[in-house]
């Protein structure tokens, strides 16, 4: 659609109200006079003179209808009436007996001869002037209803549309139809309106599932927990009621008591980190770091756990001076939750290859196990909060499915990123990155 900016219909606009006029008045005025002289003053003046001339001539000839005729016929090419009237004022000719109009004008000359009055010359003719006034003025208002009416059109009216839009918008209705302007400002707003109503619609739609997704945490935060709670109270009742009569059920009591409340301990713990990422939106303090020194911390850190299945964790090559912009325990918690999740997935005597380097602009970190890899439909939903596949069905190993998207989402949160796929000689492999530092 093609559009005209308010200046250039503002300009439009007067030069229409100064033309069309201007075009009424001259044609109103060839009309009338057959001719495109505006002014026709001195024209018009030769014409009276020219006829006076020749009343004044046959003077004695006034009464003579011959030269009545010829005079009549004259005066009507130029459009003239004439009246001659005795010294005593009587009528002695006239041209037209009908009654003179209200827009004639007349004009008044006595006829002396050698001093003595014979009579007196009124001359009656249009004023070449009113009608095509009249009609310059029918122009100037037949163009202020034409500016009025496209005004109303181009601009009121699209503006009236949209004020009630935006009411509608105010009151909650997003499905509103924007109305269209061919005047490019007016346009421009309403293309301003629609991303406003499409963002607003993103963000409901955002709101709407996020609502969804803090409703399905709760309700699975609350099932996850019940269940170690539930064993938790059954040992510790079992305890309490002597049924562990002997030191080595006590033991085994006491050792599902410890592992449900380790279980318990992981899952706050995960639901803390995620609302902490996802809604706190708390800052990151970051720093300069190595992010190799952090992976070895890591790698230390879980040296025990990894022992107890009998897994090898092999370091490859690291890179020196891998220095990003880091929280340091946000980093931490990234490569402890990878490496957990990497050794509580591994079967016993397995193995978890680690590597750090940098690559151009990037410092990347690799977590590879060989355990049972994803599978298709993992790839694809690793990441999504409260996912699990079905390696991780066991209550007793898996969390509630946040880990990987509390990585990802820090990841993401110190300019990086990290992916997920599986190593071609079998096994799963973590790949993430962040930004290198000068």
């Amino acid at each position: 659609m093609k559009t005209i900016r308010i200046r250039k219909f503002t300009m439009l606009s007067l030069f229409l109200i100064l033309l069309l006029p201007w075009i009424f008045y001259v044609a109103a005025n060839f009309l009338e006079t057959k001719s495109f002289n505006i002014s026709g003053d001195e024209a018009n003046q030769k014409d009276i003179e020219t006829v006076v001339q020749q009343i004044e001539k046959n003077s004695g000839n006034w009464t003579d209808s011959a030269w009545q005729n010829q005079i009549s016929q004259q005066l009507e090419k130029i459009n003239m009436d004439v009246v001659i009237l005795s010294p005593s004022d009587q009528e002695i000719f006239q041209t037209d007996d009908e009654e003179v109009s209200k827009f004639r004008v007349k004009e008044h000359f006595s006829i002396l001869q050698d001093g003595k009055l014979l009579g007196r010359v009124v001359i009656y003719q249009s004023n070449s002037r009113v009608i095509p006034l009249i009609a310059a003025f029918v122009g100037l208002m037949l163009s202020f209803f034409i500016v009025g009416f496209e005004m109303r059109r181009f601009i009121l009216k699209p503006l009236e549309e949209m004020s009630v839009s935006a009411r509608e918008i105010a009151n909650g209705d997003l499905d509103v139809k924007l109305p269209s302007s061919h005047i490019t400002e007016i346009a421009e707003v309403n293309e301003g309106f629609k991303v406003m109503v499409g963002g607003l619609k993103e963000a409901f739609q955002k709101q709407v599932e996020l609502e969804e997704e803090r409703r399905f945490v709760v309700a699975a935060v609350a099932h996850d927990l019940r269940t170690p709670l539930f064993a938790l109270r059954g040992y510790l009742d079992g305890l309490e009621q002597g049924i562990a009569d002997s030191p080595e059920k006590m033991a085994e009591y006491l050792s599902v008591c410890k592992e449900k409340s380790a279980q318990l301990g992981r899952l706050v713990e995960e639901l803390f980190t995620y609302t902490k990422a996802e809604y706190l939106n708390i800052e990151l303090e970051k720093i300069k770091v190595d992010l190799a020194s952090i992976v070895q911390r890591s790698i230390g850190s879980l040296e025990t756990q990894a022992e107890r299945k009998f897994i090898s964790i092999r370091a490859g090559g690291f890179d020196e001076n891998c220095l990003v912009m880091a929280d340091i325990h946000s980093l931490e918690r990234v490569l402890n939750n990878l490496l957990d999740n990497a050794v509580r997935y591994t079967p016993e005597h397995g193995k978890i290859m680690i590597d750090c380097y940098k690559c151009k602009n990037k410092a990347f970190f690799t977590i590879r196990d060989t355990g049972a890899g994803f599978t298709s439909e993992e790839l694809q939903r690793v990441f999504e909060p409260l996912y699990r596949g079905e390696a991780s069905r066991n209550r007793s190993t898996g969390g509630i499915g946040l880990g990987l998207s509390i990585c990802k989402r820090l990841m993401k949160r110190h300019g990086g990123d990290l992916l997920a796929d599986n190593h071609p000689d079998g096994g799963a492999i973590l790949k993430g990155w962040l930004p290198l530092v000068n």
